[in-house]
């Protein structure tokens, strides 16, 4: 059932400010709905307890992408499919494109949108990958103001991120690549499509003759929450480009995916699958064979 509460729906930022500042306990913020309506009728005590919801869509800043001062923007009511189809995001951030594609239905992706993605914080947010090794950090408003936090530090535990409850996420920032990054986002699941992700990672590396200059890697599905590998990343800085190397990464990444989650009834078979993939990912396209 679902159950009764206030709907709100501002038209700018400042009545959203004034509206927060109002209420004090029981919000939520309304963008897709994807989570929150499918919550409301399973009665999930995440929202069950809802009292005031505030509606988003109506204010055109949250619902723009823009280029600027070295930075794209994309507001907190984009859904997937505008993302999947923005020029700006397809030149700059393919791996949040191939993110995007995956995720749910057609149905899904018209109405889903990436902030309420890793507000939500599922582990198996197939957007937040991608977010983490492009940088994204994220604006907040609330009645005192606004404030910017990298994503890394916004996600907390499964379910749970830095958000109060009078604040509101309104855009995410993602800083345009300078250099030219090889990478690649991938996502198993149980099945090819509208699949919960079960293991999904997202890398980039940028080489200079065959040496790495720079690496990022973060998982999705394989830990509890997203999580940026940084000192796997550092201690792979400067090594040459190879087979073995590829493996080294694989073998790190599958030791410090072990230490986050411990040993699980899942790991004789989620390990092995996220090492080789991940070793393979590298050797396709960083071309790692040795010679």
């Amino acid at each position: 059932m679902i159950p009764q509460y206030k709907y709100y729906r501002p038209k700018t930022l400042n009545e959203l400010k004034n509206i927060l500042g109002q209420l004090k306990d029981n919000i939520h913020i309304l963008a897709g709905g994807t989570d929150i309506v499918p919550g409301f009728i399973q009665e999930s005590k995440r929202f069950t307890s809802i009292q005031d919801l505030i509606d988003i869509n109506s204010i055109p800043e949250l619902k723009t992408i823009k280029e600027f001062d070295g930075k794209v923007s994309i507001g907190a009511a984009v859904t997937f499919s505008e993302v999947i189809k923005n020029e700006i995001i397809r030149k700059y951030f393919p791996l949040l494109v191939k993110a995007a594609q995956t995720v749910g239905s057609v149905q899904i992706r018209n109405r889903a949108t990436i902030v309420g993605n890793f507000v939500n914080n599922a582990p198996c947010a197939d957007s937040v990958p991608p977010l983490l090794v492009y940088d994204a950090s994220i604006k907040i408003i609330s009645p005192a103001g606004e404030h910017i936090t990298p994503l890394s530090k916004f996600l907390l535990n499964p379910y749970e991120t830095q958000l109060n409850k009078n604040e509101c996420v309104t855009e995410i920032l993602l800083p345009i690549p300078t250099n030219n990054y090889i990478g690649d986002f991938y996502k198993l699941g149980r099945r090819s499509a509208v699949s919960i992700s079960r293991i999904s990672l997202a890398f980039l590396l940028h080489k200079e003759e065959n040496i790495i200059k720079e690496f990022r890697i973060a998982s999705g599905a394989i830990t509890p929450i997203g999580k940026r590998f940084y000192e796997i990343e550092k201690a792979f800085e400067g090594k040459e480009i190879s087979s073995e190397t590829f493996m080294e990464i694989a073998s790190a990444v599958g030791e410090e995916v072990l230490k986050t989650t411990g040993l699980r009834w899942s790991t004789a078979y989620k390990l092995p699958v996220v090492q080789q993939m991940l070793y393979q990912l590298l050797e396709r396209n960083a071309g790692g064979s040795s010679r």
